[in-house]
């Protein structure tokens, strides 16, 4: 495992340092790396991807449990501090973006679990296109910023549920494993992170057209504090909330996702 005076040493060794605008924050306590190991239940047999494998941290930790890992990273100089600390490893690792990846060709026909720091900047997109376009993915142990673990875990009238927390309830559940402090981090954010399981269902939640829903979801999300009838004004009709059974005085917070695909639903039949 990689302490943070390893951490250090590798940086300086090939000469870089941690990159804000790519959310690099590394985790420099070996505790941390097994637990988040010991949390996402991996082992022989399974297949696990790691996105933003930054120095390694993780990836030590989730080749000691005899799990098969991919380690994805798009910093050129990080891949190469990779292969030394990975060096004997069977760890393939990816260099690439992987909110560009051509997943299917990366993960094939196999059935995966991904496990990972995930870089701040793009914790949320990347979980959400991962759901909706990347079904090898089976299962997630995520680490990410406590406010966005709390919005992606969010339930219906709560302050931090939003168009993304009825993404993740269409295609999965999803719940707060744990924290962890900033101190263990490299270097140190100004923020608490939260680890956050998320396991997609056998089937949607509702059998509504993703895409329509989501499309009507993000426009009454646009004016969260309005009433359906108003932020929705121009894309439902009155009549169309009566038949779905959706009271239009509400707000986007309030319906769960089994209510908005019944209002998509809906809204499809009406033309």
């Amino acid at each position: 495992m990689l302490s943070r005076a390893r951490i250090d040493e590798l940086l300086t060794g090939h000469g870089l340092a941690p990159r804000r605008d790519l959310g690099q924050n590394f985790v420099g306590d070996p505790n941390t790396v097994r637990r988040i190991a010991r949390l996402a239940g991996v082992g022989a047999g399974d297949h696990v991807v790691e996105i933003g494998a930054g120095v390694g941290s993780l990836t030590l930790a989730l080749v000691e449990t005899g799990a098969a890992v991919t380690a994805v990273e798009v910093d050129r100089g990080l891949v190469r501090v990779l292969h030394e600390v990975l060096a004997g490893s069977d760890v393939r690792i990816v260099e690439g973006d992987a909110l560009r990846l051509d997943w299917p060709h990366v993960l094939g026909d196999e059935r995966w679990i991904l496990v990972a720091n995930l870089p701040y900047n793009v914790a949320t997109p990347l979980v959400a296109d991962l759901l909706d376009g990347v079904p090898q993915i089976e299962r997630m142990l995520v680490m990410v910023q406590r406010e966005v673990g709390e919005r992606l875990c969010a339930a219906p009238r709560t302050p931090a549920y939003g168009a993304v927390s009825v993404k993740v309830a269409f295609w999965a559940t999803s719940r707060i494993v744990g924290l962890v402090p900033a101190s263990v981090f490299v270097p140190r954010p100004n923020v608490e992170s939260a680890l956050v399981e998320i396991t997609r269902r056998p089937s949607p939640a509702t059998d509504a057209p993703p895409a329509e829903l989501f499309r009507l979801v993000r426009t009454a999300f646009g004016q969260r504090r309005k009433m359906l009838r108003r932020s929705l004004a121009d894309v439902v009709a009155s009549a169309t909330f009566v038949e779905a059974g959706i009271d239009a005085t509400r707000r986007p917070e309030e319906l769960d996702v089994v209510e908005w695909g019944r209002l998509t639903n809906a809204h499809l039949a009406a033309g």
